[in-house]
């Protein structure tokens, strides 16, 4: 398993300590901003966050991935999309508002965030509810 470090906020020695966030926070700051853009519908879980989930936890770090490098920081978004929304505009709002949103809290650039459009998502419609077969059959049927 890789070790995970916490990412060091600021470039020299603070007055008062060192000054550390964990890459976690990173994501769960993107996973908030990525699903406040207009036209996603939902990001796209791992079986870690489905459990969770299901345990009545919120993963909102769900559908991203944080890479720190000598590059500095990546943030790699999966996420659905709604149907009949610009692809094009919500993944450029997203890039946007990830990298506006990790600036503001944390005071860390992000030098790259791709999304990733995983599926779209189309609205549902009442022609597509399921029949009540009982109904069309009769009881006894």
């Amino acid at each position: 398993m890789m070790e995970e470090t916490n990412i060091p906020l600021a470039n020299g020695p603070a007055p008062l300590g060192e000054i550390e966030i964990a890459p976690e926070v990173i994501e769960v700051i993107a996973g908030i901003a990525a699903n406040e853009v207009e036209g996603v519908y939902a990001m796209q879980g791992s079986f870690k966050t489905g459990v969770n989930e299901l345990l009545g936890r919120t993963a909102h770090n769900k559908g991203v991935h944080l890479t720190v490098d000598e590059n500095g920081l990546a943030v790699d978004v999966y996420c659905y999309i709604k149907y009949g929304t610009s692809v094009p505009k919500v993944a450029l709002d997203m890039q946007e508002k990830v990298k506006e949103q990790v600036l503001y809290m944390s005071n860390l650039e992000v030098s790259q965030v791709n999304v990733h459009v995983v599926g779209l998502v189309a609205p549902k419609s009442e022609d597509n509810a399921y029949l009540d077969l009982d109904a069309e059959l009769g009881e006894n049927a």
